[in-house]
């Protein structure tokens, strides 16, 4: 976990020796980073706006030899692909056998819990809001399988959601990560980005907090 939280809040750095390891194959790697995040229901504690706003902010450096339209590509074919596969497993998983399975002991039921909770209020909009909100994000495409939720409708929304996510994350990193004061403090920047993306879920925890009993 240490390594983890590590690698986040200096995630440009390590992307610069990623980058500088590998060459070419950064893409691929980024490719399978966000495809997990958004794929693999047990690994919501992956980056994901963070990773792809320090890898556009790179493309906008010359130095790095980043193409940004080809990490677009990568990064939309990730989030896509990604929420199908996990709408699939939830589909034949389902989200009961997911309560009571081994597989389900690597489930963080209390995210599971409010992602169903996010998706029954907000319906198939939650794939598209979800794309915004981490931890959700990684859960909702599960819990809409588990709902049998239509499978046009969900990736009408899964695209919509893609697109948007991953244009939006993109253009601020391309266009502002290399500002003196964002690279000065990157860290603090991600941190920022975390701390924003998080406050749809208080907001949602506090409105279903139930009174105290006087």
């Amino acid at each position: 976990m240490p390594q983890l939280i590590d690698f986040i809040l200096h995630i440009d750095e390590h992307l610069i020796t990623i980058i500088n390891s590998f060459g070419n194959w950064t893409y691929l790697i980024l490719f399978v980073m966000i495809f997990i995040e958004t794929g693999i229901v047990i690994f919501p504690f992956l980056p994901g706006d963070s990773l792809l706003f320090a890898a556009c902010a790179l493309a906008a450096n010359e130095a790095y030899h980043l193409n940004i339209w080809l990490l677009f590509a990568i990064f939309l074919a990730a989030a896509v692909l990604g929420d199908t596969v996990n709408y699939e497993i939830g589909r034949h998983l389902g989200l009961a056998a997911s309560n009571s399975s081994r597989f389900g002991q690597l489930i963080n039921q209390e995210k599971l819990g409010q992602a169903e909770a996010f998706f029954n209020k907000h319906g198939g909009k939650t794939i598209a809001i979800a794309r915004f909100i981490p931890l959700i994000r990684t859960f909702a495409p599960f819990v809409s399988g588990g709902s049998r939720m239509n499978y046009r409708k969900f990736i009408h929304y899964n695209l919509l959601g893609g697109f948007l996510w991953v244009t939006m994350c993109c253009v601020a990193g391309f266009f502002f990560g290399n500002q003196l004061f964002v690279k000065a403090h990157f860290s603090l920047v991600v941190i920022g980005i975390i701390a924003i993306s998080l406050v749809p879920v208080l907001i949602t925890a506090l409105r279903n907090r139930k009174p105290t009993a006087e």
